[in-house]
């Protein structure tokens, strides 16, 4: 399912490459989010055109809505949206904990009050696995617990216990209905939790590599944590990793974060970043966020950025700022679409650097100038 092809001789970041059921992934890899099952303002096509190789789905809230039973009926997720390319779908944990009005965790799973409605649910690891296998996605995440920042050592320490337990449920309920995806195995990754405790990290980490899936993440990080903290988690986890599986650092980040994470020996990454602060006017380039909507773009005549895509790059951002200004939808897609190329691009040049064996120069030349540091 996955092999590492290249590794950088200065730092832990690597090269590799994911064989999934819906086509090939090459990682390091940013991976676009469509949380109701639309990365939004943008077509597949577009998608395409960006070379997003893997894209999100968000099982709570295809599960509210429409449900996963409709999608099964559709193709999956992938028939349902006219998405070819392979998909991962979260567990849905993360929003119950975040968006519902009400909720209480046992041992049985989380019931709580959606956000929709109010209405009484309980998402249990079980469920959570087979809305995932009905979504049909390439890779599905296991039902864990995120604690919030900061917390107790002794909260951490019983939900990473809850995390692990949930962790056997899901795999004997992977073992017992063997769930398939558009002809090939659906993947199952195990989320290492433990908040900021190196120990809870090194246990969790541990206790997951013992279950045998195909593939970790690592969790409960940018949930308010400092930068060095977020680090420290990553740090504390992938030594415990197999290095011949793939680790996926959930819901994150800023581009420089990325390239740290990389660096770090990290191999895949989402974030709704790029395309929530697109709609707010903000759009990346190689010297920093902008914001076009600001008054010093009213005559610019340049693109957003030396490095723009061409299917963005001839409109300047006088024109932008001006449809932010008139509330022209326009606007708002072409700062997604250029906010997710500039992503994906750092993600194919770190591929480039690691292969090359100069990773950390690339690294560090980025964030100089990123940063204005």
């Amino acid at each position: 399912m996955f092999e590492v092809l290249h590794r950088d001789p200065a730092s832990q970041a690597r090269t590799g490459r994911m064989q999934l059921a819906h086509g090939v992934v090459e990682t390091p890899v940013f991976m676009p989010v469509g949380t109701q099952g639309s990365v939004k303002t943008l077509h597949p096509d577009e998608l395409d055109l960006l070379g997003a190789q893997i894209i999100l789905g968000n099982t709570y809230h295809l599960w509210l809505r429409p449900g996963h039973e409709l999608i099964r009926d559709f193709g999956g997720l992938h028939g349902f949206s006219s998405w070819r390319k392979p998909l991962l779908t979260d567990s849905g944990g993360f929003q119950v904990w975040s968006l519902a009005k009400l909720r209480k965790i046992t041992e049985e799973g989380v019931r709580f009050q959606n956000h929709l409605d109010g209405a009484n649910m309980l998402l249990t690891p079980e469920l959570s696995m087979e809305i995932q296998a009905a979504l049909g996605s390439d890779i599905a995440m296991l039902f864990d617990e995120c604690p919030p920042y900061p917390c107790e050592k002794s909260y951490a320490a019983e939900s990473l216990g809850l995390t692990t337990r949930w962790a056997r449920r899901c795999k004997d309920w992977i073992t017992e209905h063997d769930p398939l995806s558009g002809g090939g195995p659906q993947r199952h990754f195990g989320i290492v939790q433990g908040s900021t405790w190196a120990e809870l990290r090194e246990q969790s980490a541990r206790e997951l590599v013992e279950l045998d899936f195909d593939g970790y993440a690592i969790g409960g990080v940018s949930v308010g944590e400092p930068e060095e903290e977020m680090f420290r988690a990553i740090e504390n986890s992938v030594p415990f990793l197999p290095e011949g599986k793939p680790r996926y650092a959930m819901g994150l980040g800023t581009p420089p974060q990325i390239l740290e994470m990389i660096g770090r020996g990290v191999d895949m990454f989402d974030c709704v970043m790029p395309t929530r602060v697109a709609r707010h006017g903000q759009a990346f380039t190689l010297d920093g966020p902008i914001h076009i909507k600001n008054a010093e773009f009213e005559r610019d005549g340049g693109p957003l950025c030396e490095s723009a895509h061409p299917h963005v790059s001839g409109f300047s951002r006088a024109y932008i700022r001006h449809l932010f200004r008139a509330g022209e939808i326009l606007a708002l897609r072409l700062l997604s679409f250029h906010n997710l190329h500039f992503l994906l691009a750092l993600a194919d040049g770190a591929r480039t650097a690691i292969r090359d064996g100069n990773f950390l120069e690339f690294k560090d030349s980025f964030i100089r100038r990123y940063t204005q540091a």
